[in-house]
């Protein structure tokens, strides 16, 4: 009895434990623009990535050991779009949308859609971790118009692939349809069969995620547009269908717009929110089965706290001195990444013989700032009110005195439209400011000593970008100049600026 008893005390003991150890948060978990979220548990580690666009590295991947707390710890395309590598850039809004990841006969898969191009496909060497060794991309099925895509595996080794259509491109939307893969995921062996038509009453579904469970095939997709849409969940018996729906998250009468577009991984359903101008932000939602439905949030509703968290997920005070031979993985270029573009420098100061790393960004030609593709840039948090400081030193190549040849270099505030704070071009240190209100309107300051500072020009409100949130980072450019010889440029050369560090910290 005595030895029955001391077990039922340690069995209560390690309840109690775990029951104190459940996760809690609140949302969002990640106040940052990580659009369309998709998310896979491998062993003890969380993966995640998103919809990247034009921006480089893309195809970021962020880890995580609760689901909760995530770092970006790799990416699948780090130089360049494919499709775009001839490029400067991927035009604006176009390249990665909506991908989707998983894990099958120990390699990572991802796949994502292109809206001109088709539906690629890129794996990873045989791997149980991430980061990784990532082959080259494969185009599975070409075509215009197709997106989102999601693979599975089923038990007999076949794989599906379900995906939507971008209104935009295929003239078509507001369907699903699934294709048969080659058992390695890798080409089309039985091409596509519309499975569920969302007209009229759930337009613009798209976003599907396959899984299968207790013998229904599920697709999970979002319905009713990034603004004010709804998470609907589908299943049959047969990957075909017919499949039946339900609406499984919706706003209700919470102030969480739109809660959609995400990711079930165990107890756990990852959604993003679309707050304007910071972008799509990622909340996490619990879940759970009854009768072989999934119930995500509040009874359908989405919580923004999930057992009274007290861990509030804001902004961190962030500083790259750029002392390492790499970037940071917080920084994406505006279009494909070239050697010429940056260098990342140790200078010896003459008087204190101290080693002091800084970046170096070399003017390129572009048209204007908006089709820049050199531009260094971070997200921007939501519903936070923070300032970015840097010290910088801008030198321009001697032609830099005529205006044909003018260079300019600074920090730029960047989305649908753009402002940027260009630094005097006289060589020397100084120090630059934006202050971002809650609402990013942002103010411009400049100074020489670190302690007088000049507003520079009016208040700008920032906008988004396409499809993505406004950014924030540095800028080095020069006009684009013809020539009439194929052999000889007359701005053969680059001036630069120089960051010692950048920082970005909460008001």
């Amino acid at each position: 009895m005595t030895k029955h008893l001391g077990i039922i005390v340690g069995l209560l003991a390690w309840l109690a434990c775990a029951h104190a150890a459940a996760p809690s948060w609140t949302n969002p978990i990640l106040p940052y623009d990580y659009s369309d979220p998709d998310v896979i548990k491998v062993g003890k580690n969380y993966y995640m990535t998103y919809s990247t666009f034009a921006c480089v590295p893309g195809l970021q991947i962020l880890q995580s050991l609760d689901g909760i707390e995530w770092n970006i710890v790799d990416a699948a395309l780090p130089d360049s779009v494919p499709g775009y590598g001839h490029q400067d850039a991927c035009p604006a809004g176009c390249g990665v949308w909506a991908p989707a990841i998983r894990y099958h006969k120990g390699r990572f898969y991802i796949y994502y859609g292109d809206p001109d191009i088709g539906i690629f496909c890129i794996r990873s060497e045989k791997t149980k971790t991430i980061p990784c060794r990532w082959k080259s991309a494969v185009l599975v099925k070409p075509g215009k118009g197709l997106i989102d895509p999601c693979p599975l595996w089923d038990k007999d080794g076949r794989c599906y692939l379900v995906h939507a259509f971008a209104g935009s491109r295929a003239g078509f939307k507001s369907a699903l349809a699934v294709c048969e893969l080659a058992q390695d995921g890798l080409s089309v062996i039985r091409e596509d069969q519309l499975v569920f038509d969302g007209h009229p009453d759930n337009p613009t579904c798209e976003g599907p995620k396959f899984h299968k469970r207790n013998g229904y095939y599920y697709i999970f997709c979002p319905a009713g547009g990034v603004k004010t849409g709804w998470q609907l969940c589908l299943r049959s018996k047969s990957v075909y269908g017919p499949y039946e729906c339900r609406r499984v998250l919706e706003q209700g009468s919470t102030e969480i717009n739109a809660p959609h577009q995400g990711a079930w991984v165990e107890d756990k359903f990852y959604h993003f929110q679309d707050v304007g101008t910071a972008g799509r932000i990622v909340h996490l939602q619990p879940l759970r089965w009854q009768d072989d439905w999934p119930v995500i949030g509040n009874e359908g509703e989405p919580v923004t706290a999930y057992k009274a968290s007290n861990t509030m997920h804001g902004v961190p005070r962030s500083m790259d001195g750029f002392w390492m031979r790499t970037l940071s993985p917080e920084w994406q270029w505006s279009g494909n990444r070239k050697a010429q573009y940056y260098y990342l420098a140790v200078e010896t100061d003459s008087t204190s013989h101290m080693a002091n790393d800084y970046i170096r960004l070399f003017t390129y030609p572009a048209a204007d700032i908006q089709t820049a593709p050199n531009l260094l840039l971070r997200k921007i948090p939501a519903n936070t009110a923070f300032t970015i400081m840097a010290r910088v030193r801008f030198m321009p190549r001697p032609q830099g005195k005529n205006p044909k040849y003018n260079e300019e270099a600074g920090l730029i505030v960047h989305g649908r439209q753009s402002r940027t704070l260009p630094i005097p071009s006289d060589g020397e240190w100084w120090y630059a400011r934006i202050e971002v209100s809650a609402s990013h309107l942002c103010r411009f300051f400049l100074c020489d000593d670190g302690q007088e500072w000049q507003e520079i020009g009016e208040p700008f409100q920032a906008v988004a970008g396409e499809w993505i949130g406004a950014k924030v980072g540095m800028y080095a450019v020069r006009p684009l100049v013809e020539t009439s010889s194929p052999y000889k440029r007359t701005d053969n050369d680059a001036g630069w600026l120089d960051v010692d560090w950048f920082e970005i910290m909460p008001q």
